[in-house]
């Protein structure tokens, strides 16, 4: 793999980790059993065994595998009772094949709810593309239909991964996108900052599925380039892009909304469409569908359904091709790195150095700023400049106060139109009178048309004049610049709904996990002086069950409060469920661990006999239990039952109370 491959691929996980809920190898997504079945793919060394193995360790798959290839769809004289008999007489690729189908099948059925991206419908184009990829194959005699089936059934597998785990989902993105005619595809880098596929090739990378799969996954929307690894798969890429293009224009797309599908030259190029009997083909995956619609009960299309659908598709493409030519400008070539900046990351700390560099180089300006909105404030606030240096230390970031702006730079904000301000038109313009320069150009950042920022650049060292003929190739980058910060935002806004319990405000369960994770990941002789701590609130029930609920909650949130006020920066506290809190210190040793504990419990002992009216005269107190670190803690894990034994030992001494478990042999006292 050349080394601009695997920077592509880098900044390719970089983004994906940006909008995932948590790293693609901790997702479970595939069932590891269909993980095993897909890797038999590449293992030419595969027998009937190994399949068998691999069910019968799988006592509710085998037992569907049983009843399938007993039932009417496959006739046999005998019944069949035992996998191996199974694969012998339906043959390896028959059973393994339907077995990956269930197991996926049976994953979809456990997320599936009333949403945007319907996934048994996205289920139905999967079993199209692949049935339709195997009947390509056999015409074309290519020698592996079993692999084109495998890479038809994961070619979207992108879409799963981000409606499952993405911290802004492909709902999401179904509900937002507009009817622009523009690709999914387009859209989905405007919104995402990735695409399916390559979201799809990093799931792929990350769970080590064959390079076959991984390839179809990553390109069955463009062909790799020469230089690619993938490049050798170009066949089996052309066929499951094929069989994708023929199943959408049928209405049997992967999500509802899908817009105008491209058929590649490049897939013309590969595949002799002329060797194929298309009637047959459809013939033939139209019984194959019919089977699957009986087993797994899924209502396909009808045939009024199906050309309506294709009138339709036929109609959209009809007008794509319909639009006036418009002469290609060079320039345009300039501006790709411009425009795909923003959608390397979701980090506004990363994408708008990126982009402002981008701007720089291929337009030769001097140094380019970014102008944050603050709404509250009423502000401008220079948040970002490229070069750096171009930007006094003593003037990062400053402020421009908009209501002491006037002239073109309102107009500029209110109309939202780019302009270019000088000193012959405005000599007292504040942000020439801030940055010492003569002339400068200003271009709204938007999305749906609301003002988030302004894009600034000039010529103060060339003093090169500022062309107009400019703007409207700026115009663009601003845009993009527009809907990366709203994503951006978004994502922030989801990443901590994702992290904080939003009755305390305290960091989850899972982020607690999270943490412990990194500290036991970490250098070894920092784990010393780590202290884990147990807090749960005695006789919660009373609370809830003679106050009212509401009591419970307002109990829960005095004790946030209170660890959160006794919290030191760089420990960490959380609710692990119900009314129990976690908290974790570092650099402490037990006398500092009980100090801390003491302080929580004497504190929330106070205020609870302040607050005893507001609860019926119950007094609210906590039990804590605190576990140090020890050599024989294998994991986090083994730490949190430790502080968790140590608490129950504190509720059964009395309640009230602090018990410290200093290793795991104490337990045994």
């Amino acid at each position: 793999m050349t080394d601009e491959n695997k920077d592509n691929i880098e900044l390719i996980k970089k983004a994906a980790r940006s909008i995932l809920k948590d790293e693609i190898k901790h997702l479970q997504l595939v069932p590891s059993v269909a993980i095993k079945l897909l890797k038999l793919t590449n293992d030419d060394n595969a027998r009937i065994e190994h399949l068998s193995l691999i069910i019968e360790t799988e006592p509710v798959l085998a037992a569907k595998i049983l009843k399938q290839v007993n039932s009417a769809a496959y006739a046999l004289p005998n019944k069949i009772t035992s996998i191996n008999r199974a694969v012998t007489m339906l043959g390896f690729s028959i059973v393994r094949q339907l077995a990956i189908n269930l197991l996926l099948y049976n994953k979809l059925i456990q997320q599936n709810s009333k949403r945007a991206f319907d996934l048994l419908f996205f289920w139905q184009h999967c079993l199209y593309v692949a049935s339709l990829s195997r009947r390509i194959a056999v015409a074309l005699k290519y020698p592996d239909p079993d692999l084109v089936y495998t890479g038809g059934l994961l070619h979207d597998i992108g879409k799963l991964v981000l409606e499952t785990y993405g911290r802004v989902t492909y709902s999401d993105f179904i509900c937002s996108t507009d009817k622009s005619g523009h690709s999914s595809i387009e859209e989905e880098r405007r919104f995402f900052g990735v695409t399916h596929a390559e979201m799809g090739h990093i799931f792929c990378l990350e769970w080590q599925l064959p390079a076959s799969i991984s390839a179809i996954v990553a390109f069955h929307h463009n062909q790799p380039v020469e230089t690619s690894p993938y490049a050798k798969y170009k066949t089996e890429i052309a066929i499951v892009s094929f069989a994708n293009y023929i199943a959408w224009i049928q209405g049997i797309g992967s999500a509802t909304h899908d817009s105008h599908s491209k058929l590649q030259s490049a897939v013309l190029e590969t595949i002799d469409i002329d060797q194929l009997d298309l009637e047959a083909l459809l013939q033939q995956v139209d019984q194959d569908m019919k089977i699957t619609r009986e087993f797994y009960d899924i209502q396909l299309p009808g045939l009024t359904t199906l050309r309506a659908t294709l009138v339709k598709a036929t109609i959209n493409l009809s007008q794509i091709e319909d639009k006036p030519f418009a002469p290609v400008d060079t320039s345009s070539r300039k501006l790709s790195s411009c425009l795909t900046a923003p959608h390397h990351s979701l980090n506004p700390d990363d994408f708008i150095p990126r982009t402002l560099e981008a701007i720089q180089g291929e337009f030769s300006f001097d140094r380019s700023i970014m102008f944050t909105i603050d709404p509250k404030r009423r502000c401008l606030i220079a948040s970002y400049c490229w070069p750096e240096s171009t930007l006094p230390i003593k003037l990062q970031p400053f402020e421009i106060d908009i209501s002491g702006i006037s002239g073109l730079l309102l107009t500029c904000l209110r109309e939202k139109k780019p302009v270019i301000i000088n000193t012959k038109i405005e000599r007292d313009n504040p942000i020439i009178k801030h940055l010492n320069t003569t002339e400068f150009l200003a271009v709204p950042v938007l999305h749906h048309n609301r003002l988030i920022g302004v894009l600034y650049t000039d010529n103060s060292l060339s003093k090169k004049p500022m062309q107009a003929q400019l703007l409207p190739e700026i115009m663009p980058i601003a845009y993009e610049l527009g809907i990366a910060i709203f994503n951006a935002k978004q994502y922030e806004q989801q990443k901590k709904h994702a992290q904080i319990d939003h009755l305390t405000q305290l960091f989850n369960k899972r982020m607690v996990n999270n943490f412990l994770t990194e500290i036991f990941q970490g250098d070894e002789s920092k784990l010393a002086n780590i202290a884990v701590g147990f807090v749960d609130i005695d006789k919660f029930k009373l609370f809830n069950d003679t106050c009212g609920h509401q009591a419970g909650d307002d109990a829960l949130k005095i004790v946030a409060d209170i660890l959160r006020s006794l919290t030191r920066p760089g420990d960490f506290i959380g609710r692990y469920g119900g009314e129990e809190f976690l908290f974790v210190l570092r650099n402490t040793d037990e006398k500092g661990a009980y100090g801390y504990a003491e302080r929580i419990r004497s504190e929330i002992e106070r205020r609870g006999k302040i607050m005893s009216q507001r609860f019926h005269g119950h007094l609210l107190t906590v039990s804590i239990g605190v576990s140090m670190y020890s050599a024989d803690y294998t994991n986090y894990k083994d730490m949190i039952e430790a502080a968790d034994q140590a608490m129950y030992r504190a509720k059964n001494e009395g309640r009230n109370r602090i018990v410290m478990l200093s290793n795991v042999a104490a337990d045994k006292k």
